[in-house]
């Protein structure tokens, strides 16, 4: 039979409610009582019951990670970096798939059933709205992965997407292309709108190259594919491509290969992310790297300092890039 609180108290010595006290997260207890009441449930293989503990503190410590992109596999890295580190923190993740028409009123109604303690978005596609359902349900939340830029009242960490989008530019024009196209993500999604704001106010300083820029329909292989298919068959491709995503830039790497280009000689291509993937033998993209670690660290690091304190006054932190040099660019030298 399971080990119960009433076992843990006779073993101990103690009343129940000083057992239940030992497991409550800011109860009354003595440092003595509790280290006998731990004792005792180690011997007894006994472990507390989250959801009878949430009936007595009101709290759950479900945390709801948000997102609307589960066809990317940048995001599985981060969900997996994100459940780890809710979970080192005592908190329990809760992966919500938007996919589809779902609004931001029937998410909140979703999430609220649940009991969430707290909202963790992970999107750069989730509509503005989406930010004032949260807070107007009086549920903590940050933005991740996506600088959310339609209200002051939202915490943010990722990476500043137009000064990406100017890197990446910058470090296309220091391989000496002179016909550059941007290749982006929805053009709904901020981090593709930021991105694309970036790299073109970087080439408007510079005439003499030819730019164009195009989206494809979703963050995914098949839509990045299906993009730059449609860019060879058109006629007049660019040398060079900022895909502005990992998984769009392997698909269009795909498509490239497909039609018997030679990367980087006939076309070289440059992500962002440095998902896993990208770093495959067969794949080898040269990408800018955005810090998964530190941002799902800070995200959680947020959350956590919300949940303590729910006035506490929002932060964004936003991150640099870095590049990773791989083999789908030409070399500095225009080698």
């Amino acid at each position: 039979m399971a080990v119960t609180l009433k076992d843990v108290a006779l073993r101990a010595g103690v009343s129940r409610s000083a057992v239940s006290r030992a497991f409550t997260d800011g109860a009354s207890v003595s440092g003595k009582m509790r280290r006998k009441v731990e004792a005792a449930a180690q011997e007894l293989g006994y472990s507390p019951n989250a959801l009878a503990s949430s009936l007595t503190t009101g709290r759950t410590k479900l945390i709801g990670l948000v997102s609307n992109n589960f066809k990317n596999p940048f995001f599985l890295q981060v969900f997996d970096q994100f459940t780890s580190g809710l979970q080192d923190r005592g908190l329990r993740p809760l992966l919500v798939n938007l996919t589809g028409d779902q609004g931001p009123e029937e998410s909140v109604r979703m999430l609220r059933q649940y009991s969430v303690d707290g909202v963790i978005v992970v999107s750069s596609t989730v509509p503005a709205s989406f930010a004032a359902s949260f807070e107007n349900a009086n549920i903590p939340v940050v933005f991740a992965f996506a600088r959310y830029n339609g209200s002051e009242n939202a915490n943010l960490v990722g990476i500043d997407n137009e000064a990406a989008g100017a890197f990446a530019a910058r470090t296309l024009l220091a391989r000496g292309y002179r016909h550059i196209g941007f290749l982006g993500g929805p053009d709904s999604a901020v981090s593709t709108l930021d991105r694309l704001k970036g790299f073109a106010a970087e080439m408007a300083a510079h005439p003499e190259v030819k730019v164009s820029h195009s989206f494809s329909s979703e963050y995914s292989f098949a839509a990045g594919r299906a993009a730059m298919l449609e860019l060879l068959d058109g006629g007049d491709p660019a040398e060079v491509y900022f895909g502005a995503d990992d998984v769009i830039s392997i698909g269009a790497l795909s498509a490239m290969e497909s039609m018997g280009l030679k990367i980087p000689g006939d076309v070289g291509i440059l992500g962002l992310n440095d998902m896993e993937m990208a770093g495959w033998e067969n794949i080898n993209l040269t990408t800018i790297r955005q810090p998964i670690r530190q941002i799902t660290s800070a995200a959680v690091d947020l959350m956590v300092s919300q949940l303590a304190a729910p006035d506490r006054y929002p932060e964004a932190r936003l991150f640099p890039c870095t590049l990773i040099e791989r083999g789908t660019l030409r070399a500095l030298n225009g080698g």
